[in-house]
């Protein structure tokens, strides 16, 4: 037994030493790639390319995630957010050493309206006089959709480009809790309420139907005029071709226009090389942008303003507390808008939103916030992908409404969520409660017994009674009467370019849109741009991600596609009180 105890103490002191050694081991390597990541140079030589690739998820601004900070041909990277984009085709334009951009694109997995403002940025890279090139093997949807604002598009000649229009495809989960026995009991406002159907039901509804088909129509007739103008082939001739699917052969791609020239990658680097007057393309004339953003380039020595332009980025579900740099969190993002507004260097705010909503109340406290900073400098909303029922919310107080033509926004509706799983604990895992209590509604409410009739009657008075405050703050944000509201209201969701024509958003554009337009509204001749709410330093980060959301980031890249399926069951298990929020999962593609 003493030879037992001595045993067992070693291994536990040397365990202790090995974990101490590799913990000092990982903080040495941590410090040695924050250090190196620093002090990198970037030098930027003549004849430069810049060499796009979005093979990634856009954020809209540019993370400091341990998993965006990668090893990337001997230099260390972070993945740059939509801000970041912007910044650097503005950059660009401007330095001499660019001769043109490169687009090598295959799939893009970011949202459309995001692709729209990194397409507006390159078509204003254009108007500089210096080219841009495409190439690809295989161009998805999107892909094409960017690569078609190039001077010439270039195809592997055993490629493909899939042009065949946009489907919506929503995920329904009501077979998997009939399997659990487990019931969701829906409250909810607004005949377009979507948000519960994937809960209830196999399929779309019809007025689920009419409204997807009605927002995704109006996106791709965004997408398919720019193609048109950009191509110079008329919308009803691509129609066509996207119906009797026509560019599944590189050979017809070719001969219809979609692409300029059938050529492998060899001789595509060729053809750079002629346009940059060069023998051949070497490393050394091809720069990321992870990479240029870390370039220096000249600039005309200003006097730093001192009048500041706040832009405040809402990404992600509302919900109550801090939330994360994935989540709006309402304490979080309703203390930035107050600091902006209490701050008297910061002459107006820009809010970002990219959120299909979440908790009522949590939208609420936002919106009070903005409503508080209108009344003493400008403040104007930039919509992102998706601006939808507490992205909305938190929206329609604003000065000034700016979403992207492709923007995801409305589904101006509440709802309530109880989910029952007295049958599920029962049948499924053999676990019964009992209970006493003092009052008729002690129990109130619970997840192992159905709502009584009169507590489901308490939850549609809520639900009822948000539902009408959401409607008045939309009806004194947009100078509506209420009757005008609830018609175009219900739930329903709509494109960017139809919450024009109906005075749900002022402006279609983009961020830098937004930015103009509160410079313009705050009579601002010189300012600069803060970014919040501000983001941890990257140890800092680092230290947080060991213990926090990495492992959910890790999951997302092994998971892919398929991991909006596990996010979807999460975002379903985290759903409290009433909810104004955008239908759970709509895939468009």
């Amino acid at each position: 037994m003493k030879d037992f105890f001595k045993f067992m103490f070693a291994s536990m002191l040397g365990f202790f030493l090995i974990s101490i050694i590799l913990f000092f081991i990982f903080m040495g390597i941590m410090m040695a790639m924050l250090s190196f990541a620093k002090s990198e140079e970037v030098v930027v030589n003549d004849k430069t390319l810049l060499h796009l690739k979005f093979d990634y998820r856009i954020e809209d601004r540019t993370s400091k995630n341990l998993v965006d900070f990668g090893y990337d041909f001997g230099s260390f990277k972070t993945n740059l957010g939509l801000n970041g984009i912007l910044k650097n085709l503005e950059k660009a334009k401007t330095d001499d050493r660019i001769e043109g951009i490169y687009l090598d694109l295959m799939e893009i997995p970011s949202g459309l309206a995001t692709i729209s403002e990194i397409r507006k940025a390159l078509a204003d890279f254009k108007e500089t006089g210096k080219f841009i090139y495409a190439y690809g093997e295989m161009l998805t949807q999107k892909a094409y959709y960017l690569a078609s604002v190039a001077d010439k598009i270039y195809l592997n000649p055993e490629g493909i480009v899939d042009f065949r229009g946009f489907n919506g495809e929503v995920v329904f989960i009501k077979g998997l809790l009939e399997k659990l026995e487990i019931e969701p009991q829906i409250i909810r406002h607004g005949k377009f309420k979507s948000a519960i159907e994937p809960l209830i039901l196999d399929k779309m509804s019809e007025a689920n139907k009419e409204q997807t088909l009605a927002f995704i129509s109006s996106m791709w007739k965004s997408s398919i005029e720019e193609i048109s103008y950009s191509r110079n082939i008329e919308v009803e001739k691509l129609n066509i071709i996207a119906d009797k699917l026509e560019t599944q052969q590189a050979e017809d791609v070719y001969k219809l226009h979609i692409v300029d020239s059938l050529v492998f990658m060899d001789q595509f680097l060729s053809i750079l090389a002629d346009k940059l007057n060069t023998e051949q393309v070497k490393k050394n004339n091809l720069i990321s942008l992870n990479k240029y953003n870390k370039a220096k380039v000249k600039k005309d020595k200003t006097k730093r303003s001192r009048n500041k332009v706040a832009v405040i980025y809402a990404i992600g579900s509302i919900a109550q507390g801090e939330g994360s740099d994935q989540m709006i969190g309402s304490d979080k993002i309703a203390r930035e808008i107050r600091n902006a507004r209490l701050d008297k260097s910061i002459k107006a705010i820009v809010l970002r939103v990219n959120s299909p909503g979440g908790d009522a109340i949590a939208s609420d406290i936002i919106l009070r916030e903005v409503m508080l900073a209108k009344q003493e400098k400008p403040i104007v909303v930039s919509m992102g992908n998706v601006a939808a029922s507490g992205g909305y919310y938190i929206s329609c107080g604003a000065d000034k409404i700016i979403a992207d033509p492709t923007t995801i926004t409305g589904s101006i509706g509440v709802f309530g969520l109880i989910p029952n799983f007295q049958k599920f604990f029962n049948n499924k895992l053999g676990i019964t409660f009992d209970e006493v209590k003092t009052n008729e509604n002690s129990d109130f409410p619970s997840v192992t017994k159905p709502l009584s009739e009169y507590q489901y009657h308490i939850i549609q008075v809520k639900v009822d009674k948000i539902y009408e405050t959401f409607i008045n703050h939309v009806a004194n944000g947009r100078n509506m009467t209420n009757e005008e509201v609830n018609e175009i209201a219900q739930g329903r969701v709509w494109s960017g370019v139809d919450a024009l024509k109906i005075g749900l958003v002022d402006e279609l554009g983009g961020l830098d849109d937004a930015i103009r337009k509160a410079v313009d509204l705050a009579a601002l001749e010189d300012y600069r741009l803060i970014e919040l709410p501000r983001q941890k330093e990257l140890f800092e980060q680092i230290m947080e991600d060991i213990i926090g959301e990495t492992k959910l980031k890790f999951l997302e890249k092994e998971l892919g596609k398929n991991y909006r399926y596990y996010n979807y069951i999460k975002e379903v298990n985290q759903i409290k009180g009433v909810q104004a929020r955008l239908p759970f999962e709509i895939d468009i593609k």
